[in-house]
C-alpha cells in the first residue's frame, strides 16, 4: 500500500488518490494562434523521464483539493508535497 500524504488531510492510503499528470505545464497565451499540430503537442506529449517528476494530484476521496507532487518513477517514492501555482521545490534534502 502506498501513502500520498495530504497537504489538507495528512497521510491517506493511495485510492483515495487522482493522478492529473505533469505539473507545470503552462496553458498556451494565444490557443487559437497554434497550428493543429502546437495543440496536439500541448494536449497530448509530456514528458516520461525516469527520476524525480513533478506531477498534479487530487485527493478525490477526501478534500477533493488539488496539489501539486514530486514523486521518483522508478521507486514511487514522493519527495515534496506542495500547492499548485507554487514553484517545484528543491528535493535534494528532507524526504516527505
Amino acid at each position: 500500500m502506498l501513502l500520498i500524504h495530504c497537504p489538507n488531510c495528512g497521510p491517506r492510503d493511495e485510492t483515495e488518490f487522482h493522478y492529473g499528470g505533469q505539473a507545470h505545464v503552462a496553458y498556451p497565451e494565444d490557443p487559437y494562434a497554434l497550428t493543429d499540430r502546437e495543440w496536439a503537442e500541448y494536449l497530448f506529449y509530456r514528458e516520461n523521464s525516469r527520476g524525480a517528476f513533478a506531477e498534479m494530484w487530487s485527493h478525490s476521496a477526501g478534500c477533493r483539493k488539488w496539489f501539486n507532487a514530486v514523486r521518483d518513477t522508478a521507486t514511487y517514492d514522493f519527495t515534496a508535497i506542495y500547492p499548485i501555482g507554487s514553484p517545484r521545490p528543491d528535493t535534494q534534502g528532507e524526504v516527505r
